[in-house]
């Protein structure tokens, strides 16, 4: 014998009697959590190689910043770590000749004592690369710091934000565009 469905009225009252499981809250953004974490890794390592990067240009001049680009740190357990740093074949005599000036530059960008050694490998630079097929491609490079502040310096005059903000970002495109200097 089948039992008969309640009536719309009857089922409302059901439902309204009736506690209902409370919904699973979602896990929090891993960004949150991580936050901390990551202040106090970069803290503790400081910048690295993407700092490192960004600033290669004013580290070691424009020439040798065309022929070259930093790979990676390798930190060691006794102190100071070694730079490797990608030449262009016929560069690497020069920035082995070098050697003694990037190594101090580089350790007042990172600090006193991060590197001690350079390790040079030859092989194609990926800046290079990216500048030849920049029109097929959708990312910008970033201005370096010498740029950027001049490009602040030109605009800190304007009293409106808006106008200025939009100002700074047509002029770091305009920046992107030309190249360096």
């Amino acid at each position: 014998m089948r039992r008969p469905l309640p009536t719309p009225q009857e089922a409302a009252a059901i439902l309204a009697a009736k506690r209902t499981r409370p919904l699973r809250r979602p896990p929090p953004p891993a960004g949150v959590r991580l936050g901390a974490v990551i202040r106090a890794l970069d803290a503790r390592f400081g910048e690295g190689i993407g700092g490192l990067a960004a600033r290669w240009r004013e580290i070691v001049g424009e020439p040798l910043a065309r022929a070259s680009e930093p790979s990676r740190l390798i930190r060691s357990r006794t102190g100071g770590a070694s730079l490797e740093i990608r030449v262009d074949g016929p560069a690497a005599a020069l920035v082995q000749h070098q050697a003694p000036q990037i190594l101090e530059r580089t350790n007042l960008f990172l600090g006193a004592g991060a590197v001690v050694r350079l390790r040079i490998v030859q092989g194609p630079v990926r800046a290079r690369a990216a500048v030849k097929s920049s029109a097929g491609s959708r990312r910008r490079r970033p201005l370096d710091a010498a740029q950027e502040a001049a490009l602040e310096a030109e605009l800190a005059g304007l009293e409106d934000e808006d106008l200025r903000q939009a100002l700074l970002r047509f002029g770091r495109r305009v920046l992107r565009e030309q190249g360096p200097r």
